[in-house]
């Protein structure tokens, strides 16, 4: 019999804090062992002249969401492959709130349909509508089957949240330990400037970023931060667009408030320019918050390795572009108000940041891998069992080829849609391989692991999102109310 049942060979092997190059030993699904060199029978694959790296930990997933109109054309079989295809092994998804509903019935939904998967999965749970049931009777069951995130909007009809509906999900958070994690756009700010830019007839996709400029994003943030602080309730603000707001989150971070800050690809990468293509072709880049310019890049790039802005999430929701359905699902002439917002990136987040960051040296790899997988799991209570290579984790690994060179196509994403914003990019670093608990999942692309593999990943309490103990005059007032 085998000592175990995979060893992987000869690769230079990234921590987050150096490299060795050593073999790693799996058994049962975990590493077991990292040595010099395993001299051991049984299977085995070579990692020589690659980099091995974590598993991706990809905390910021929109997949499968069903509405009452419909469900997201990105099933977990697909995203799978795509998060495969792209490194990634494990993923946050969202399960949503319907408004006048509970969250129970949508957690049985959600969990149907991701156990049909092959990525490892958790949940945060979206509150639209925070009523006395929600928050008093069905938040604590959804804490003991394993969830420890509340999402909350502060734009989007509907999903959008007044400030005192926002507190009233801080206080149930901070009772039950879960992290907060928060949209920040100012939602009467964008409605009244997209109420002028349509009575002006500028319509098209390109006035999407005219109507929630950078200030709106500040303010919001700056806003979602103070009333976080307020209840002392620990908040991760989700993918940050510009320097404006990134600077609430540094400010707050020197006071010493529990608040993180999220990026993805799209903000170091795409332009407000991409959504003035001809025609149509403009609503393929439209995500909210929307893509700035290049200048604020380089800011991004700045708060990146700063350390404000510690994870790189993709903000994964695909919308097919061609036909009746998704990007154009209310007519290819639709004012930009009524053109779906968000951009597929689940295969591309890895590639591209490494292509854009350690490749041109603006991270070092190190960095790298605390963005994408390491400081992700930490934030989300997945550790130590993901994003990192250590005795006793998952055996979630990715073989790269940091000299290989590729330009991305759709094809390559291996996503429900059809297209990806990203077509046509050279790119410098890519996966080989991707290990999954210790089984291969994804080899020279092709993907290979069986639909219902996945598992689900429960969260229990960690110190890391506990409050601070810091009050206002040192006076608690959610006991009160």
């Amino acid at each position: 019999m085998a000592e175990f049942d995979l060893v992987v060979r000869g690769g230079e092997v990234a921590t987050g804090f150096g490299t060795t190059r050593c073999d790693i030993g799996i058994r049962d699904g975990r590493i077991v062992t990292l040595a010099e060199r395993l001299d051991t029978d049984g299977p085995s694959v070579s990692a020589d002249g690659l980099l091995v790296l974590p598993g991706g930990v990809d905390t910021h997933c929109h997949i499968e969401e069903a509405s009452p109109s419909g469900v997201a054309e990105e099933s977990f079989t697909s995203a799978s492959r795509a998060a495969f295809a792209g490194g990634t092994t494990s993923v946050v998804c969202f399960i949503p709130q319907w408004k006048g509903g509970g969250v129970l019935e949508r957690h049985a939904d959600a969990e149907a349909r991701a156990k049909k998967g092959m990525v490892d999965y958790s949940f945060h749970q979206i509150i639209s509508d925070p009523t006395e049931a929600v928050l008093e009777r069905e938040i604590p069951e959804l804490v003991a089957k394993g969830i420890r995130s509340l999402k909350v909007f502060l734009t989007y009809e509907p999903l959008h949240l007044s400030d005192a509906e926002y507190l009233k999900v801080l206080v149930t958070a901070r009772k039950h330990g879960c992290l907060v994690t928060v949209h920040c756009e100012n939602y009467a700010a964008i409605n009244w400037r997209t109420e002028a830019l349509l009575a002006a007839g500028m319509t098209e996709p390109k006035y999407h970023a005219w109507s929630r400029p950078p200030v709106v994003e500040r303010e919001a943030t700056h806003r979602a931060i103070a009333l976080a602080e307020l209840v002392d309730q620990p908040i991760q603000v989700f993918h940050v667009s510009c320097a404006e707001a990134a600077e609430e989150i540094a400010r707050a971070q020197a006071r010493g408030v529990k608040v993180w800050g999220e990026t993805c690809p799209q903000y170091v990468t795409l332009t407000a320019a991409d959504m003035d293509r001809p025609g149509f072709e403009g609503a393929k880049y439209m995500c909210s918050p929307a893509p700035r310019d290049t200048a604020e890049h380089a800011k991004i790039w700045d708060m990146i390795r700063r350390g404000v802005l510690d994870v790189v999430s993709s903000d994964h929701c695909a919308f097919t572009y061609a036909g009746e359905i998704g990007k154009g699902k209310n007519g290819r002439d639709a004012v930009f108000r009524d053109i779906p917002n968000g951009i597929p990136g689940l295969a591309a987040r890895l590639p591209i940041l490494f292509s854009e960051g350690v490749s041109k040296g603006r991270l070092t790899l190190d960095d790298f891998v605390r963005l994408t997988a390491t400081n992700p799991a930490r934030l989300m209570g997945l550790a130590p069992r993901k994003g990192s290579i250590a005795v006793g984790a998952d055996a979630d690994l990715v073989l790269w080829d940091p000299r290989a060179k590729r330009t991305i196509t759709n094809a390559m994403m291996q996503h429900a849609v059809d297209y990806t914003p990203y077509e046509g990019m050279e790119i410098t670093g890519w996966p080989m391989m991707t290990i999954r608990r210790g089984e291969v999942v994804m080899r020279d692309g092709v993907v290979q692991a069986e639909p219902g593999t996945a598992k689900f990943l429960p969260r229990g309490p960690y110190a890391m999102i506990a409050p601070r103990g810091v009050l206002a005059n040192g006076f608690d007032a959610a006991p009160v109310l």
